[in-house]
């Protein structure tokens, strides 16, 4: 009969425990709740720490669960799942838009498109189902990144490539913009990942409220824009549909 590892054990005890009772909780709480020494229980929160399983308050010095086990937890939901439930709501986008849509969910440090529906017109158009697009300067990128603490520390971590000279690099201005994607709603990249193209992208939630995608319209700037703005009923568009999503994902109402 196979052994049991003990330091993983160890740390799924460890993780169970911070997964109940008080939400954050010290080192020597830790180390005597489960009967282990200080320097081993701090090994293994430093392990998990490293990994995005656990985080330290900086404040307090205590612990807490961390945002990769949520997601791992939850897969942050079955893409299968998602997809599903956004088929009607993707299509009516697309005729009401006049514009393709695209639904992206986060994958190694990017956003991996899970769902593409064609521009409803007689355009060539090539199927972006399986295609990665980045964090930084996407729309789908910058709604996940706003919303998702692991898309955000990845989209820190990554290397914010110029694509164009709209691109926003720098780390001080990319967060603002997550703020102002926060405050507002949605997202938006006009020709800060492709010449000539614009992109709107809002957050899809699920039942615990938890950020699991993002949808949203591409089209030409001169489609998408009117006058250097995004249209106000495009904007609208967008996001109702990411509210119908998260609502049949069973987020009620945002």
């Amino acid at each position: 009969m196979a052994r049991n590892i003990q330091s993983l054990e160890r740390a799924a005890a460890m993780l169970r425990l911070l997964a109940g009772g008080e939400r954050r909780l010290g080192l020597s709480d830790i180390a005597s709740s489960l009967g282990l020494a200080k320097g081993t229980a701090h090994g293994i929160l430093r392990t998990l720490q490293q990994e995005g399983f656990v985080e330290q308050d900086e404040a307090s010095g205590r612990y807490q669960l961390g945002a990769e086990l949520l997601r791992l937890g939850t897969t942050y939901l079955d893409v299968h799942e998602l997809r599903a439930r956004a088929l009607v709501w993707t299509d009516d986008l697309a005729r009401s838009s006049g514009e393709s849509v695209h639904l992206g969910v986060l994958h190694q440090q990017g956003v991996l498109v899970v769902h593409h529906v064609f521009r409803p017109d007689d355009s060539r158009q090539v199927l972006e189902i399986g295609a990665m697009q980045p964090l930084h300067s996407t729309a789908l990128g910058k709604v996940l990144s706003a919303y998702d603490p692991v898309a955000h520390s990845e989209a820190l971590e990554a290397d914010r490539k110029a694509f164009t000279d709209r691109t926003v690099c720098d780390l001080d201005a990319f967060e603002q913009i997550l703020d102002l994607t926060r405050a507002r709603g949605y997202a938006a990249d006009v020709e800060e990942t492709w010449e000539g193209v614009a992109s709107i992208a809002a957050p899809i939630h699920d039942r615990r409220r938890m950020p699991v995608g993002s949808v949203g319209i591409t089209g030409a700037v001169e489609r998408v824009c009117r006058d250097g703005e995004l249209r106000p009923e495009l904007i609208a568009a967008v996001r109702d549909c990411a509210r119908a999503v998260s609502r049949d994902l069973g987020a009620g109402r945002f």
